[in-house]
């Protein structure tokens, strides 16, 4: 089976047991998706939205956050990692956005980019859950998944190099979806220390399925 076979096969699949997928963070609004994929670095999904409605309630949005003090956001997510440097990286995030964009989320990826806390795979998820853009977001499970299922060649050992080759071959109407389809696959199937080899549907075409635990 060749990559562009193997494309067809994997989209495929994906797009007859997921055709509705979306991310399994919580939050009512752009700016409230912002803060969590900020958070979510380095940190679970279930350990964010433990922390989250409570972070919300007090700071609901850019313009309220604005006017926090670090030590006022810290106290609200002492439980993720790196909790000081997120503090700081939110409050300053969300001065500007209130100050330079009356508290409303740019969607161009370049002003997403300028803001504090946010890297090219965090602004590739505002672009593609909040904006409907056709991004891929490269996070350690896409990143893991797209090199075990052999989706990209070994010399592509960037996040940035894995974004780009699974963008020219995958349909642009399918790629917001593709990131949560590898997302979730990595996440509780092809996991990083014991991938799920004899439960995964794809080992049959799998090229670093785990032999002996095939059907």
């Amino acid at each position: 089976m060749n990559r562009k076979q193997r494309y067809e096969y994997v989209l495929r699949y994906f797009r007859e047991q997921m055709p509705e997928v979306q991310t399994e963070l919580e939050f009512g609004s752009v700016f409230q998706l912002l803060v969590a994929v900020i958070l979510s670095a380095q940190c679970t999904d279930k350990r964010i939205n433990q922390v989250t409605p409570e972070l919300f309630r007090h700071f609901p949005d850019a313009k309220t956050m604005a006017q926090a003090d670090i030590e006022d956001v810290l106290e609200y997510i002492k439980s993720v990692s790196y909790p000081n440097s997120k503090a700081e990286h939110l409050v300053k995030m969300a001065r500007i956005v209130a100050e330079k964009y009356d508290g409303e989320i740019p969607s161009d990826m370049n002003l997403l980019l300028d803001l504090p806390g946010v890297g090219r795979k965090t602004a590739n998820v505002i672009q593609s859950v909040a904006f409907g853009k056709s991004t891929m977001a490269v996070d350690t499970h896409v990143f893991r998944v797209s090199h075990r299922l052999g989706l990209v060649p070994e010399k592509a050992d960037t996040p940035y190099k894995v974004e780009l080759e699974l963008v020219k071959n995958i349909p642009e109407e399918d790629i917001p979806r593709a990131h949560h389809w590898l997302l979730l696959h990595g996440r509780y199937i092809c996991t990083s220390r014991s991938p799920h080899c004899k439960k995964c549907d794809l080992s049959g075409v799998c090229p670093s399925a785990v032999v002996q635990d095939r059907p």
